[in-house]
């Protein structure tokens, strides 16, 4: 399915819920074809459109069919941004989700982000940037450290910031009522167009890439 986006079936959520718990193989197996079907065909027609209404979102991968049974239960797709720098989406029985931002760190990278994050000028950018993005209901994660780099004082005005070695921002984005409906493809063009200036100060300070606006 290229695309035209119409939403997830009733058959979505009829698959995944056979899908919860611990299926035995057998049961997966006989599942496989209606989950490729009714679960992840959806998705790539999905960020098909979201690619057609913004062309910067074009560079994406939908995830198959792995050994784990959260990989069965989960539809999971990535829109890429920068290097390591990118929007995750995740559709299962609640609905679609979205956490986008910066994680699984090159080398170099935390370094620039340290370095980013102590200057004044971009620091203050970002600090802002989260507090927006925190304030209009998303929720700030990623991978922290237990304290603050070694030579930065504790009582530095972007402490928190400096602890992190990923950065990430999260939110639910349809209910599984609305994702029935093709209404997700708007909600994902218009969370990338409200995250596209913290991926652009991700971009631009961590990973050190030019990018299209969104």
């Amino acid at each position: 399915m290229g695309g035209v986006f119409n939403g997830w079936t009733e058959q979505a959520f009829e698959v995944l819920l056979r899908l919860e718990g611990d299926p035995p193989p057998r049961l997966r197996e006989s599942l496989r074809r209606d989950r490729e079907v009714h679960v992840r065909q959806p998705m790539i027609a999905l960020l098909n459109d979201v690619a057609d209404a913004v062309p910067a979102l074009d560079d994406f991968s939908v995830w198959g069919f792995r050994k784990e049974i959260w990989w069965w239960q989960h539809q999971s797709a990535v829109i890429r941004i920068a290097r390591q720098v990118e929007i995750g989406l995740r559709f299962d029985l609640d609905g679609l989700h979205l956490k986008a931002g910066w994680h699984y760190p090159d080398p170099g990278q935390v370094p620039r982000y340290r370095a980013a994050v102590a200057a004044l000028t971009s620091g203050t950018d970002l600090a802002e940037l989260v507090a927006r993005l925190a304030a209009d209901g998303y929720e700030i994660t990623g991978d922290l450290m237990r304290r603050v780099p070694r030579g930065t004082p504790a009582d530095h005005p972007r402490a928190e910031l400096l602890r992190h070695r990923s950065l990430l921002a999260a939110r639910p984005l349809v209910t599984d009522t609305a994702a029935l409906t093709p209404s997700a493809v708007d909600r994902v063009t218009a969370a990338a167009r409200e995250l596209a200036p913290f991926l652009s100060w991700l971009a631009h300070h961590v990973a050190a890439t030019p990018r299209r606006p969104i």
